[in-house]
């Protein structure tokens, strides 16, 4: 089951992706806010074996270490290309804004095609650079959590360092909209929409 939440000051989505029959589960993009998320886990009763980032911007990481010291014993996932904003506050833009954060380093590198296991619930890596290098999206059965490439009616920027339009948009089409029409998408920002609509009514994939 994926459950969302706008989370710090710029409003990027966390999820909660958890597995109905054991209660594991795992966060995606805790990007501010942790001790609020803290307290949503421990509502819906989960235990959370990873805290998994679709890509190193710190409107997506803000809050990873503060979690990771609340949950305890998670592992921290990235792509290998976003690896180093992690511990960068250039890299993951945070010293445009005057804050110069850094975290811990991760402790998992994903990659494409990558499954993990969350209870028994299966997750699939999907790697689209473009909005940053080490972009990814997690395609689980309830659906695709697709960070910042696609969104509803719209796709991720690509003026950011290391961001291009081509390879989004490539690794849109042919990763992305191969899935299921009926596949719904939980975006990094705003609104939940499906693959079908995206089709139909998204102007840069048209």
């Amino acid at each position: 089951m994926i459950e969302g939440r706008a989370v710090g000051a710029l409003a990027a989505n966390c999820y909660l992706f958890s597995c109905p029959e054991t209660k594991k589960a795992m966060v995606v993009d805790p990007g501010g806010d942790g001790k609020k998320i803290y307290r949503w886990i421990l509502e819906q009763g989960l235990k959370v074996e990873y805290i998994l980032l679709t890509h190193g911007h710190m409107d997506h990481i803000g809050a990873v270490d503060e979690l990771k010291g609340l949950l305890g014993d998670v592992l921290v996932g990235i792509h290998s290309a976003d690896a180093g904003m992690l511990t960068d506050g250039r890299k993951n833009l945070s010293s445009y804004f005057g804050q110069g954060l850094a975290f811990q380093k991760a402790d998992l590198l994903l990659s494409d095609g990558q499954e993990l296991m969350v209870g028994k619930e299966r997750v699939k890596v999907i790697a689209t650079p473009g909005h940053s290098p080490g972009s990814v999206c997690f395609l689980c059965s309830d659906g695709l959590i697709s960070g910042d490439t696609l969104f509803a009616g719209s796709i991720g920027r690509t003026d950011f360092p290391g961001g291009s339009m081509n390879q989004l948009l490539d690794g849109v089409r042919k990763k992305l909209l191969i899935l299921p029409d009926d596949t719904r998408v939980f975006p990094g920002h705003g609104e939940e929409t499906s693959i079908r609509e995206e089709k139909q009514f998204n102007p840069f994939l048209s």
